[in-house]
């Protein structure tokens, strides 16, 4: 049995009076969510409920807080068992403009805690100022970065805090550090990275204290080369191409999907939906034009895999 795996969470709507009441513009939907990801939704609620009246077994997992922590579909997969469902393969209608991804990178994100000592700022010496160490950190970062990049993967410092109140030498500071991982790197290499970052540091710093915890990982993924999961993304792309859609590219994406959650668990997954623009921002529309195709190509790849088995 195919799963369907669609988020219904959104970012916030900040500047966007009125963000959920839809409106058509031509061949576009705008509104929040429409593009990231309620338009894939919504073709893979038609698909699976023409598939199912029609005999063709299929599967819907809605989920939220995939914007945030992914604790959705982490309960959902958890679930499984207990709900008697053996997925074959999970199909994630994430926004990719109908191409199918190849895949997807990781991330990672670690809190590096920086601990001075406090004096009055008009005798600085007495004091060790951790907003000093928390700003040659961000520098040295920046510098690792660029490695980091031609390997491709990233790295950057997100979010950064220090500080009191004036007169006081900053005694603490937090800093966040992002860093997007690539399918051939492990899940611990932000605590590598960091503490190579600090070793760096101490050259110049040899008074800076810092620990670091790491807040959360996801992991990279990748398109299997065969089995259920490239068999349907292949079939599918006929159907959009029938569908007068394509031929489409298979691509990296810089992001990451929980498409990687559902392969972790032992179930084959591809990414594929439709998109249209303002990902996260006040402007976000999708394209109806390519959420028609995907409807009516899913539909056709999901009836052509049961008769297929």
């Amino acid at each position: 049995m195919p799963m369907l795996n669609g988020h219904v969470d959104t970012v916030g709507v900040d500047g966007m009076p009125d963000a959920f009441t839809p409106r058509v513009e031509g061949d576009r939907l705008l509104g929040r969510g429409a593009c990231d990801m309620l338009g894939g939704v919504a073709g893979m609620v038609v698909a699976a409920e023409y598939a199912v009246t029609h005999g063709v077994p299929a599967a819907l997992a809605l989920v939220s807080d995939e914007e945030d922590r992914s604790l959705g579909s982490e309960a959902v997969i958890a679930a499984l068992p207990s709900l008697g469902l053996r997925p074959t393969l999970c199909l994630v209608g994430e926004p990719t403009w109908l191409a199918p991804a190849a895949s997807l990178r990781g991330y990672a994100v670690a809190d590096v805690t920086f601990t001075g000592r406090a004096s009055h700022t008009s005798l600085a010496g007495e004091g060790v100022n951790a907003l000093t160490h928390l700003a040659a950190v961000v520098m040295a970062a920046e510098e690792y970065a660029v490695g980091v990049r031609d390997r491709g993967g990233e790295l950057l410092a997100s979010v950064a805090t220090a500080g009191r109140a004036p007169f006081t030498v900053p005694d603490r500071a937090e800093l966040t550090i992002e860093r997007r991982t690539v399918p051939r790197e492990g899940l611990d290499v932000i605590s590598s990275d960091v503490e190579q970052i600090l070793a760096r540091v101490r050259g110049s710093y040899p008074d800076l204290d810092a620990d670091i915890a790491v807040r959360i990982t996801r992991p990279p993924w990748r398109l299997q080369s065969q089995g259920p999961a490239r068999d349907f993304a292949e079939r599918l792309e006929a159907e959009l191409v029938a569908a007068g859609t394509g031929p489409h590219t298979a691509f990296d994406a810089p992001y990451w999907m929980e498409a990687a959650l559902w392969e972790a668990a032992g179930i084959p997954s591809l990414v594929c939906g439709p998109a249209g623009g303002g990902l996260h921002a006040v402007d976000e529309w999708v394209d109806l034009g390519q959420l028609r195709a995907y409807t009516t190509a899913l539909a056709a790849t999901l009836a052509a895999t049961a008769s297929a088995i």
